[in-house]
């Protein structure tokens, strides 16, 4: 039996009313080994944080802080 698991927001179990884009060690945890922002299926936050998460990835890119391409 494949039951599915269910997977806790990892910003709601701390309780996180943002997404901090200076924070480049939680955010690279969003980043697959290409360089693009991950899926809400495969990370498993909800759709408000990945929201917020891509937006501060974005930001986080533009500010030079995370890099656009993986080389």
């Amino acid at each position: 039996m494949n039951a599915k698991k269910d997977r806790q927001c990892h910003f709601c179990q701390v309780n996180a009313k943002s997404v901090n884009y200076k924070d480049t060690n939680t955010l690279r945890r969003y980043l697959s080994s290409f360089g693009k922002i991950v899926p809400r299926k495969r990370s498993g936050v909800c759709q408000w944080h990945q929201r917020k998460l891509s937006l501060a990835i974005k930001r986080a890119r533009f500010m030079a802080l995370l890099p656009y391409l993986v080389q």
